[in-house]
């Protein structure tokens, strides 16, 4: 049955002979779902916000309604928990602060009224059956009339989620894409990524989420009375994101192959991942990781009405030990070891949710760390936080949920040991090289926001006599040297002579680095207070054959004093950029609805060698139905492969299309590119 306006399903308490009958119900679903700022959540039911009323019109059949002998009774249920709602008439005050429900009888027809029912504010996240009692003198008669989705509502300021400005609640609550940023500090890439939230389904799949989880298979009535608490529903929603514990949405897998399911870097929204997850019977889908997991939780956190942006960390530290520090082990030549169960990733992405800490004080208000990705578990469970920000920034490790762990990951220190025959010979300890940058999109823009100061206060240590620096010149392109400067500097008044070990090591983002590929020594003098400049490059050649997918190197330099074996050490970690792809659509990236348009893709082989075997793909959920291809024997330096493919968009919202080139010289590197597409209804 259409859930606008819905026949009454009758059940038989009294005569059969009543002189008023319900007939049909109408939801207003279109009105409603105006006024609550929910359209498009749902074709299926009508989605409301609590805290404020929401229309039903029903028509009655027989004699018209008499305020002063027939009354009127709701039902709202959950489950086994119900909460019967008197229906006042226009005039009448309620006596309590819960549920409430207004008749007002239609001036033009006798036979129709208009009830409004408001929630409380503190009502739970669900899908509500709805119950009509209609009393008279001589009967009573049920009707099940259907059902509504109540959600969190940031438009109201006593509602814990609650967010005062417009702007801010069209970027985090309402925009169905966002940007997560990868790489490193010093090559930061981006990549869109479609929430999806208005995509057919997802609304469903969010309430099923909540449905099979552990909380409420183990206790539904306790689960249903806690759902009214976004830090409570962060929480579950959090450790059912990923599958570890539960039939969660995700597994992860961060090395070996993806054969058997995709591979995280090809995922480009959360609406094709949740589909897939309710159609399998909620099986996990593969494979995720953490920017993933982190964008999928934002999908779900906006969905049910709590404002969600996602951020990444870079250099953000796992530190597995529990001791908010972070070692690390390096031989005499600048070669790192894997010596300690800590490590660095060169970025990791999370979700901020904005709240209330009832809990806590209210300094502890506003955004708050929920992190999916199962690093380590929490009350036995993997998920992470909801953490307040400011209680990261403010050390407060007795403020719920994980802060010590999140601390860790944006400001521990980083302790260098240089390691030589199973003896420390150097140390060094970095202060600033965890969290080196934390950001995430720009409200109505692009363009990134630096929270960076948000999670950190200023730290400063000592510096040494002898100091040396490393940088990356501009940003590595595949196909190019790698060109590279180290500083050193004499900061004391005697002569020194050096010997210089630079050492590059090929790394995925989230591990420790694996063998060398490429390292060089010198030995040189330094006058007192002098500052030397080296230049090295490291010649395509050099890494062509070894780059992994994500083209990460971790470089490193180790300065040795040959008279006092002082060492001093500078580490520097960079991605390898790819050629991009362009996408023209036709018009102009604004499109109609249902209306085709043509676009045409681009990729030129910049590099001096040939590509063998190049496949030119291109796919868009809610453009393209399925994606398309086009493939070249060899693609000779300078040329071009081109494609021309037709888009149209079924329904409004962002989209995203998605060009990827892959070739057989290096079947581990790809080119992608990111075309964001607004669809507007006329």
């Amino acid at each position: 049955m259409d859930s606008m306006q819905q026949q009454a399903l009758h059940k038989n308490r009294g005569t059969d002979n009543c002189h008023i009958r319900l007939k049909i119900v109408n939801f207003e679903t279109h009105d409603n779902q105006i006024s609550h700022e929910t359209q498009g959540l749902s074709d299926k039911h009508l989605v409301v916000r609590r805290g404020k009323p929401f229309k039903l019109t029903l028509l009655l059949h027989g004699r018209s309604w008499n305020p002063c002998t027939d009354r009127m009774v709701l039902d709202v249920c959950l489950g086994s928990l119900f909460e019967r709602i008197p229906v006042l008439f226009n005039g009448e005050r309620t006596g309590h602060p819960g549920w409430s429900a207004v008749m007002y009888p239609d001036k033009r027809h006798s036979q129709s009224v208009t009830i409004y029912v408001c929630s409380p504010v503190l009502s739970s996240v669900a899908l509500y059956d709805l119950l009509v009692h209609i009393d008279t003198i001589q009967h009573r008669k049920t009707y099940a009339v259907g059902k509504f989705v109540l959600l969190c509502n940031p438009w109201l300021k006593e509602d814990p989620v609650y967010m005062p400005l417009n702007v801010h609640l069209d970027e985090y609550v309402k925009s169905d894409y966002g940007l997560v940023y990868m790489g490193t500090c010093a090559n930061i890439s981006k990549q869109l990524w479609s929430f999806g939230q208005y995509e057919p389904g997802v609304l469903e799949a969010c309430l099923t989420l909540l449905q099979i989880s552990p909380q409420h298979m183990n206790n539904s009535h306790q689960d249903y009375m806690l759902r009214a608490d976004p830090v409570y529903l962060s929480r579950v929603i959090c450790a059912m994101v990923n599958h570890n514990d539960d039939l969660g949405i995700l597994e992860g897998r961060w090395h070996g192959g993806y054969k058997d399911g995709v591979k995280p870097t090809d995922w480009s929204g959360s609406a094709d991942i949740l589909q897939q997850w309710v159609s399998s019977k909620c099986r996990p889908v593969r494979y995720g990781q953490c920017w993933v997991f982190a964008s999928v939780l934002c999908t779900v956190m906006r969905v049910l009405g709590i404002p969600s942006r996602v951020v990444t960390v870079f250099n953000a530290a796992h530190d597995s030990d529990a001791n908010t520090t972070i070692e690390e082990y390096y031989t005499s030549i600048g070669e790192k070891l894997n010596l300690s169960q800590d490590n660095i990733w060169n970025f990791h992405v999370w979700l901020e949710c904005w709240m209330r800490r009832s809990d806590l004080s209210a300094e502890f208000d506003g955004w708050q760390v929920v992190d999916p990705t199962p690093q380590e578990r929490s009350a036995g469970i993997f998920r992470c936080g909801p953490c307040p920000v400011a209680a990261i920034r403010q050390h407060c490790f007795g403020a719920q949920y994980d802060t010590p762990f999140l601390y860790a990951s944006v400001d521990a220190d980083v302790i260098q040991l240089i390691v030589k025959n199973g003896l420390v010979v150097g140390r060094a300890v970095h202060t600033e090289q965890v969290g080196q940058l934390i950001c995430t999109k720009s409200v109505g823009s692009d363009k990134p926001e630096n929270l960076t100061r948000t999670y950190k206060g200023i730290k400063r240590g000592m510096a040494p006599r002898l100091e040396v620096s490393l940088n990356i010149d501009g940003v590595p392109l595949l196909g190019e040297s790698i060109r590279m400067c180290v500083t050193v500097t004499n900061q004391s008044s005697n002569t020194r002579a050096l010997m210089e070990h630079v050492n590059a090591q090929l790394k995925e983002y989230n591990r420790n680095p694996q063998e060398s590929f490429w390292k060089t020594h010198k030995e040189m003098h330094i006058k007192p207070w002098e500052v030397l400049t080296l230049h090295h490059s490291i010649p395509y050649s050099e890494y062509e054959s070894i780059l992994a997918g994500d083209g990460m190197v971790n470089m490193a330099v180790v300065i040795k004093d040959t008279r006092t074996r002082e060492r001093v050490m500078a580490a520097k970690e960079f991605s390898i950029s790819t050629p991009p792809i362009t996408m023209e659509i036709e018009g102009g990236d604004i499109i109609q609805v249902r209306k085709e348009h043509a676009v045409q893709v681009t990729f030129t082989n910049e590099l001096t060698k040939t590509l063998m075997g190049a496949v030119l793909t291109v796919e868009g959920s809610g453009l393209m139905q399925e994606k398309q291809e086009v493939r070249l024997v060899f693609l000779q330096p300078g040329q071009k492969i081109e494609m021309g493919v037709s888009i149209m968009a079924t329904s409004p919202g962002t989209k995203l299309l998605v060009a990827t080139l892959r070739h057989s010289n290096s079947p581990m590197i790809v080119s992608r590119s990111y075309q964001k597409v607004s669809v507007t209804a006329v």
